[in-house]
Protein backbone atom coordinates (compact mmCIF):
# COMPACT_ATOMS: atom_id res chain seq x y z
CA UNK A 1 0.00 0.00 0.00
CA UNK A 2 1.43 3.30 -1.12
CA UNK A 3 0.24 5.52 1.75
CA UNK A 4 2.92 5.70 4.40
CA UNK A 5 2.69 5.48 8.18
CA UNK A 6 1.42 8.65 9.86
CA UNK A 7 0.32 10.24 6.59
CA UNK A 8 -2.41 12.87 6.34
CA UNK A 9 -4.78 12.24 3.42
CA UNK A 10 -6.99 15.11 2.27
CA UNK A 11 -10.14 14.62 0.19
CA UNK A 12 -11.21 17.62 -1.89
CA UNK A 13 -14.10 18.22 -4.24
CA UNK A 14 -17.81 18.98 -4.49
CA UNK A 15 -20.96 17.38 -3.06
CA UNK A 16 -19.87 13.86 -4.02
CA UNK A 17 -16.88 14.27 -1.71
CA UNK A 18 -18.72 16.44 0.84
CA UNK A 19 -21.44 13.82 1.43
CA UNK A 20 -22.68 15.60 4.55
CA UNK A 21 -19.30 15.80 6.29
CA UNK A 22 -18.99 17.76 9.52
CA UNK A 23 -17.63 21.31 9.47
CA UNK A 24 -16.74 21.06 13.17
CA UNK A 25 -15.35 17.56 13.68
CA UNK A 26 -12.71 16.25 11.30
CA UNK A 27 -13.44 12.68 12.37
CA UNK A 28 -16.91 12.88 10.77
CA UNK A 29 -16.09 12.44 7.09
CA UNK A 30 -19.67 12.20 5.78
CA UNK A 31 -21.56 9.26 4.34
CA UNK A 32 -19.71 8.87 1.04
CA UNK A 33 -16.54 7.44 -0.42
CA UNK A 34 -14.20 9.47 1.80
CA UNK A 35 -15.57 7.81 4.94
CA UNK A 36 -15.62 4.40 3.25
CA UNK A 37 -11.97 4.72 2.23
CA UNK A 38 -10.95 5.79 5.73
CA UNK A 39 -12.84 2.84 7.21
CA UNK A 40 -11.27 0.32 4.84
CA UNK A 41 -7.73 1.57 5.38
CA UNK A 42 -8.35 1.84 9.11
CA UNK A 43 -9.36 -1.80 9.42
CA UNK A 44 -6.65 -3.11 7.08
CA UNK A 45 -3.76 -0.95 8.28
CA UNK A 46 -4.55 0.30 11.80
CA UNK A 47 -0.89 0.31 12.77
CA UNK A 48 -0.09 2.96 10.14
CA UNK A 49 -2.18 5.58 12.00
CA UNK A 50 -3.19 7.37 8.80
CA UNK A 51 -5.31 10.49 9.31
CA UNK A 52 -8.06 11.49 6.87
CA UNK A 53 -9.52 14.95 6.29
CA UNK A 54 -12.49 15.91 4.13
CA UNK A 55 -12.86 19.45 2.78
CA UNK A 56 -15.33 18.78 -0.02
CA UNK A 57 -18.01 21.47 -0.41
CA UNK A 58 -21.27 20.89 -2.23
CA UNK A 59 -21.68 22.93 -5.39
CA UNK A 60 -17.99 23.68 -5.85
CA UNK A 61 -16.32 24.10 -9.21
CA UNK A 62 -12.62 24.19 -9.99
CA UNK A 63 -12.46 27.95 -9.44
CA UNK A 64 -13.89 27.50 -5.94
CA UNK A 65 -11.12 25.07 -5.08
CA UNK A 66 -8.60 27.58 -6.36
CA UNK A 67 -10.01 30.37 -4.18
CA UNK A 68 -9.93 28.32 -0.96
CA UNK A 69 -6.84 26.20 -1.62
CA UNK A 70 -4.62 28.00 0.87
CA UNK A 71 -6.91 27.45 3.86
CA UNK A 72 -8.43 24.14 2.82
CA UNK A 73 -5.30 22.41 1.54
CA UNK A 74 -1.94 24.12 1.89
CA UNK A 75 -2.42 25.19 5.51
CA UNK A 76 -3.44 21.63 6.43
CA UNK A 77 -0.12 20.25 5.12
CA UNK A 78 -1.44 16.91 3.83
CA UNK A 79 0.90 14.25 2.51
CA UNK A 80 -1.68 13.03 -0.01
CA UNK A 81 -4.32 15.09 -1.79
CA UNK A 82 -7.26 13.41 -3.53
CA UNK A 83 -9.36 15.62 -5.81
CA UNK A 84 -12.65 15.04 -7.60
CA UNK A 85 -13.98 18.15 -9.33
CA UNK A 86 -15.61 19.08 -12.63
CA UNK A 87 -19.21 17.94 -12.73
CA UNK A 88 -20.56 21.28 -11.45
CA UNK A 89 -18.53 23.10 -14.10
CA UNK A 90 -20.66 21.14 -16.56
CA UNK A 91 -23.95 21.12 -14.62
CA UNK A 92 -24.12 24.92 -14.25
CA UNK A 93 -23.94 25.27 -18.02
CA UNK A 94 -27.21 23.36 -18.28
CA UNK A 95 -29.25 24.44 -15.27
CA UNK A 96 -28.12 28.09 -14.90
CA UNK A 97 -26.64 28.95 -18.29
CA UNK A 98 -23.39 29.64 -16.44
CA UNK A 99 -20.74 27.67 -18.33
CA UNK A 100 -17.09 27.28 -17.40
CA UNK A 101 -14.84 27.07 -20.45
CA UNK A 102 -12.66 23.97 -20.40
CA UNK A 103 -9.57 26.17 -20.61
CA UNK A 104 -10.60 28.05 -17.45
CA UNK A 105 -11.38 24.77 -15.67
CA UNK A 106 -7.97 23.41 -16.63
CA UNK A 107 -6.17 26.59 -15.58
CA UNK A 108 -7.73 26.53 -12.11
CA UNK A 109 -7.01 22.84 -11.72
CA UNK A 110 -3.42 23.23 -12.87
CA UNK A 111 -2.84 26.10 -10.45
CA UNK A 112 -3.89 24.11 -7.38
CA UNK A 113 -1.80 21.16 -8.51
CA UNK A 114 1.22 23.41 -8.98
CA UNK A 115 0.76 24.91 -5.52
CA UNK A 116 0.38 21.48 -3.96
CA UNK A 117 3.49 20.18 -5.69
CA UNK A 118 5.65 23.23 -5.08
CA UNK A 119 4.64 24.03 -1.50
CA UNK A 120 3.89 20.59 -0.07
CA UNK A 121 5.42 18.02 -2.40
CA UNK A 122 2.30 16.01 -1.62
CA UNK A 123 1.29 12.94 -3.59
CA UNK A 124 -1.71 13.56 -5.87
CA UNK A 125 -4.74 11.42 -6.65
CA UNK A 126 -7.09 12.74 -9.36
CA UNK A 127 -10.56 11.21 -9.67
CA UNK A 128 -12.24 11.74 -13.02
CA UNK A 129 -15.57 13.59 -13.00
CA UNK A 130 -18.33 11.44 -14.40
CA UNK A 131 -21.96 11.45 -15.45
CA UNK A 132 -24.26 8.47 -15.90
CA UNK A 133 -26.93 8.36 -18.66
CA UNK A 134 -29.85 8.80 -16.24
CA UNK A 135 -32.11 10.73 -16.46
CA UNK A 136 -32.15 10.93 -20.24
CA UNK A 137 -31.08 14.58 -20.41
CA UNK A 138 -27.72 13.73 -18.84
CA UNK A 139 -26.62 12.31 -22.18
CA UNK A 140 -26.45 15.85 -23.55
CA UNK A 141 -23.88 16.75 -20.90
CA UNK A 142 -21.29 14.58 -22.59
CA UNK A 143 -20.30 17.27 -25.07
CA UNK A 144 -19.31 19.56 -22.20
CA UNK A 145 -17.95 16.99 -19.73
CA UNK A 146 -15.78 14.86 -21.99
CA UNK A 147 -13.20 17.63 -22.60
CA UNK A 148 -12.92 18.09 -18.83
CA UNK A 149 -12.30 14.39 -18.35
CA UNK A 150 -9.59 14.59 -21.00
CA UNK A 151 -8.10 17.58 -19.16
CA UNK A 152 -7.96 15.67 -15.87
CA UNK A 153 -6.22 12.76 -17.58
CA UNK A 154 -3.69 15.14 -19.13
CA UNK A 155 -3.06 16.83 -15.78
CA UNK A 156 -2.57 13.47 -14.09
CA UNK A 157 0.13 12.65 -16.62
CA UNK A 158 1.72 16.09 -16.36
CA UNK A 159 1.94 16.00 -12.56
CA UNK A 160 2.67 12.32 -12.09
CA UNK A 161 -0.60 11.85 -10.22
CA UNK A 162 -2.48 8.63 -9.63
CA UNK A 163 -5.59 8.66 -11.85
CA UNK A 164 -8.82 7.03 -10.73
CA UNK A 165 -10.76 6.61 -14.02
CA UNK A 166 -14.28 6.80 -12.59
CA UNK A 167 -16.07 7.79 -15.78
CA UNK A 168 -14.93 4.58 -17.43
CA UNK A 169 -15.50 2.54 -14.28
CA UNK A 170 -19.10 3.72 -14.02
CA UNK A 171 -19.67 3.11 -17.73
CA UNK A 172 -18.56 -0.49 -17.23
CA UNK A 173 -20.69 -0.81 -14.10
CA UNK A 174 -23.76 0.30 -16.06
CA UNK A 175 -23.33 -2.81 -18.19
CA UNK A 176 -23.96 -4.87 -15.05
CA UNK A 177 -26.80 -2.87 -13.51
CA UNK A 178 -28.94 0.01 -14.78
CA UNK A 179 -27.49 3.52 -14.29
CA UNK A 180 -30.10 4.46 -11.67
CA UNK A 181 -28.72 1.72 -9.41
CA UNK A 182 -25.40 3.58 -9.23
CA UNK A 183 -26.82 7.12 -9.17
CA UNK A 184 -30.41 8.33 -9.04
CA UNK A 185 -29.62 11.60 -10.82
CA UNK A 186 -26.60 10.59 -12.87
CA UNK A 187 -24.26 12.57 -10.61
CA UNK A 188 -24.66 11.79 -6.92
CA UNK A 189 -23.75 8.16 -6.22
CA UNK A 190 -25.97 5.71 -4.41
CA UNK A 191 -24.36 3.74 -1.57
CA UNK A 192 -23.29 1.21 -4.19
CA UNK A 193 -21.90 4.03 -6.33
CA UNK A 194 -19.85 5.39 -3.43
CA UNK A 195 -18.62 1.86 -2.75
CA UNK A 196 -17.52 1.62 -6.38
CA UNK A 197 -15.52 4.84 -6.07
CA UNK A 198 -14.04 3.50 -2.84
CA UNK A 199 -12.94 0.24 -4.43
CA UNK A 200 -11.44 2.02 -7.44
CA UNK A 201 -9.56 4.52 -5.26
CA UNK A 202 -8.18 1.80 -2.99
CA UNK A 203 -7.04 -0.27 -5.94
CA UNK A 204 -5.27 2.78 -7.33
CA UNK A 205 -3.19 3.15 -4.14
CA UNK A 206 -2.48 -0.57 -3.89
CA UNK A 207 -5.14 -1.72 -1.42
CA UNK A 208 -7.38 -4.71 -1.96
CA UNK A 209 -10.76 -3.64 -0.53
CA UNK A 210 -12.50 -6.09 1.77
CA UNK A 211 -15.94 -5.48 0.27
Amino acid sequence: MKIQEGAVVLFQGDSITDAGRSRDNDALLGSGYAAMIAAQIGVLYPERQIRFLNRGISGNRATNLESRWQADCLDLKPDWVSIMIGINDTWRAFDRNDPTPTAAFTASYRKILEQTRDQLNAKLILIEPFVLPHPEDRKAWREDLNPRIDAVRTLALEFGAILVPMDGVFAAACCRREPAFWSGDGVHPSPAGHALITRSWLQAVGVRATG
